[in-house]
């Protein structure tokens, strides 16, 4: 898969401030994993609309949600579903915020190229990032120690990642004494975090040992994308066929919330999004459109 190259954010503030006013640009913030989407749709948006001027920032769909909530950002990017708490405390602040799925994305669990193992179960998955699992002979691998590679907690594809691989899907109900233990499993002693997506795909091709995931527009040459399977049976690898065709197991949308106070320049943007030119920018960042 190709990787675009990443527009600076000085680039991208520096076209802004040649396409239009700077009190009038809108403020988009969040998801690291659609932090590179975010701004080739900021850039096509901004060709396609002379005058109009848009920034993007990462640092994780929790701080651009919370941005959001905070009056800091007209549109939060999530890899993410908000959570109820997160829209109970918009409804008490007033806020009308609204959810666009603007692409699909598959979360991609990647090792080095030399690593001899091409796929494993969602089982498996998680008792290696519980823990359990600590050698790659386990597996099928090499006798070497696992280097457990995951998102920092503030990061959605950490939540993702945890409630459907680490947890396999399984959620207690509040008030439940009997609830699997699944449910309230956590991440093992011995993970290291990735500060973004780049992180983990730095230390991974770097080194034999390690594992970790992220979203599939972010796959290079330089690691390999294992095939995935939750029954043991049939493994598919992290492709747009398997994931628009829901056959590859931990794919996930990827949300824009919009507050609503910030108007037509929000809308617009939005519109563009979903039209046909922002779902081509999302087609050919290895993403996959929604319409």
């Amino acid at each position: 898969m190709k990787r675009f190259q990443i527009l600076t954010m000085a680039a991208v503030m520096s076209f802004a401030a040649a396409c239009g006013k700077k009190d009038a640009s809108l403020k988009i913030a969040g998801s690291d994993t659609m932090v590179q989407l975010g701004q080739n749709l900021v850039k096509a948006y901004m060709q396609a609309n002379p005058g109009k001027s848009a920034s993007v920032q990462g640092g994780g769909s929790g701080t651009g949600i919370a941005g959001l909530l905070n009056g800091s950002t007209d549109i939060a990017s999530a890899s993410r579903e908000m959570k109820p708490k997160e829209w109970d405390q918009a409804k008490a602040k007033g806020l009308d915020i609204k959810e666009y799925v603007i692409a699909l994305d598959a979360l991609a669990v990647v090792v080095h190229p030399a690593n001899k193992v091409a796929k494993l179960t969602i089982a498996q998955l998680s008792d290696i990032y519980a823990g359990k699992i600590t050698n790659w002979k386990q597996v099928g691998g090499a006798d070497q120690e696992i280097l457990v590679i995951s998102r920092e907690n503030n990061s959605g594809t950490h939540v993702y990642f945890k409630e459907h691989v680490l947890r396999q899907g399984k959620e207690a109900k509040k008030g439940e004494t009997n609830a699997d233990p699944l449910a309230s499993l956590e991440f093992g002693a011995k993970i290291t975090y990735g500060v973004s997506s780049q992180a983990i795909s730095d230390q991974v091709k770097s080194n034999p040992a390690a594992i970790g995931y992220f979203g599939m527009g972010w796959i290079t040459k330089d690691v390999k994308p294992l095939e995935i399977s939750k029954d043991g049976k049939a493994y598919y690898a992290p492709t747009s066929e398997n994931t628009s065709g829901k056959k590859y197991p931990i794919a996930r949308g990827l949300q824009m919330y919009v507050n609503q106070a910030a108007g037509e320049k929000a809308q617009k943007f939005i519109d563009f999004v979903m039209g046909p030119e922002g779902q081509k920018v999302i087609k050919a960042q290895d993403f996959v459109p929604v319409k």
